[in-house]
């Protein structure tokens, strides 16, 4: 089940807030127990054995919080506890998304011919094996108390809105709500507000150009578009890339946008998880306003701990390698997002003993770096969607490689003409202009309520138009989904 579907919007979303607000309303265990048994079942709904492993997970969890903070006194059995509780929750991982890698790879390698059975991937399992690993370092940094009650671990693991595609709430954010968080209107009239934007951008936006990017990287494989024969152009093969660039931000915004409304909508209060990415003017800045809560997940729980940068520069570029290693690897079992996350090591390198993340008050040289940025950003994008390094790099390839005769070619234009309008609201949606309209409006106008009633129209409006885009189309994935 996913956010962007008639049976969530319509009949889960509704029934799951009837019940939470009007039988239950006056009880906070009641509504924390029902919200974890919902969320339970939403996970179930696609693969119902993998909810065996969620509960797992959480019993799991819930057993190590409470042996930790036993052991709180005695220092070495705390930390054999929490040692221990990371390498469970990270062999967890390792089986259902790392294992089939590992031995393909060790077969390639030493000519072995070790054979085991595929294992499917549950969905989401990086997000909350990474929440269980939030609860566990924070109760034993002694930031949050321990939470003796299951349910309330079961809660903070498996809580739907951010569940299967994050973004990533660490135990001690969110903590204290699970029991003492207020529920009012203004924050549910935000929260259905943030769900229905987030909504709009994914299904409008990003399900409409992924049909340019798909057929893109698809021609390069098979030399057909629609249908007919057709070349991989230079201009049709940057088309491509500025298409996914842009799917897989509107994707994966719009559902973080409508985890956080959701969030909202029961009381919960979640911090951002992006912030206008495409506006960075380096490498180390994007990766301040793309994916926040991972970011910041793994400055807190591997970069810090590591020794970050107050260390000699040698165990510096050790710590940054090492975070952006597992950033590629956390993404997924290819080589791929290994590829993608070295290449952000090393620009960020790059850029640290240039000066390029430094900003400065010269107008070209800041155009440069954006224009710097964007490249990195567009060829990281290209190597993170392509099935295999050699395809990767051919598709680059292409982007750069201009044999003289047609630059764009049918396909291109097609996809301008058709989809052009995508593009522009991709372009414009990417840049901080509506908020700022809605800052100068709110700064300049004295009839604020004409304003908001304006606005409560337009949110109607985008809700229709975005559920007739859901009713006449079927292409509606989610790619975080897949890590």
């Amino acid at each position: 089940m996913v956010f962007s579907s008639n049976i969530f919007i319509f009949v889960f979303l509704p029934a799951v807030l009837f019940l939470y607000y009007v039988p239950l309303c006056r009880t906070r265990k009641g509504q924390n127990m029902f919200l974890c048994i919902a969320s339970l079942l939403f996970y179930a709904w696609g693969e119902p054995k993998f909810v065996l492993i969620m509960m797992l997970s959480i019993i799991l969890n819930w057993f190590i919080g409470l042996k930790i903070a036993e052991y709180e006194s005695m220092g070495g059995v705390k930390k054999a506890v929490l040692t221990a509780g990371i390498i469970l929750n990270i062999s967890i991982i390792f089986v259902f998304k790392y294992l089939n890698f590992a031995v393909d790879n060790m077969n390639a390698i030493f000519g072995m011919s070790i054979s085991i059975p595929t294992i499917a991937l549950p969905i989401g399992i990086s997000f909350f094996i990474f929440q269980s690993l939030s609860y566990l370092v924070d109760v034993y940094r002694g930031k949050s108390e321990v939470q003796k009650n299951l349910l309330n671990v079961g809660l903070y693991i498996s809580f739907f809105p951010q569940l299967i595609a994050g973004p990533i709430v660490r135990y001690e954010t969110i903590s204290h709500q699970i029991d003492y968080r207020k529920e009012t209107f203004d924050d549910f009239a935000e929260g259905v507000s943030r769900f229905i934007i987030g909504l709009a951008k994914k299904v409008i936006i990003s399900n409409n150009i992924a049909l340019v990017a798909d057929a893109a990287f698809d021609l390069l494989e098979s030399g057909t578009f629609m249908g007919t024969e057709a070349e991989l152009t230079a201009g049709m093969a940057w088309i491509g890339a500025l298409a996914y660039t842009f799917q897989i931000y509107f994707d994966f915004s719009g559902y973080s946008d409508m985890a956080i409304g959701l969030g909202r909508m029961f009381g919960f209060k979640f911090l951002e998880n992006f912030n206008y990415p495409y506006i960075s003017r380096s490498v180390t800045e994007f990766w301040r306003r793309w994916h926040i809560s991972l970011g910041v997940w793994f400055r807190d729980y591997l970069y810090i701990p590591l020794g970050g940068n107050r260390v000699v520069k040698s165990r510096h570029i050790f710590n940054l390698f090492t975070v952006w290693l597992c950033t590629g690897i956390w993404h997924g079992a290819n080589w791929t997002f290994i590829a993608w996350g070295l290449l952000y090591f090393v620009f960020q390198c790059f850029e640290k003993r240039t000066g390029l993340d430094k900003d400065s008050n010269k107008p070209v040289r800041e155009i440069l770096r954006y224009v710097y940025t964007a490249l990195v950003v567009i060829i990281g994008w290209v190597i993170f969607r392509a099935d295999s390094l050699s395809e990767a790099f051919a598709y680059i390839a292409k982007m750069f490689i201009w044999n003289g005769d047609v630059f764009f070619g049918d396909a291109a234009l097609f996809s301008f003409r058709e989809y052009g309008v995508y593009f522009l609201m991709a372009v414009i949606c990417s840049f901080p202009v509506i908020p700022r309209l809605k800052k100068l409006f709110k700064a300049g106008s004295k009839s604020m309520g004409f304003i908001n009633a304006a606005a409560a129209i337009g949110l109607m409006a985008l809700f229709v138009l975005s559920m007739s885009y859901l009713v006449k189309g079927s292409y509606n994935p989610f790619i975080y989904f897949n890590f």
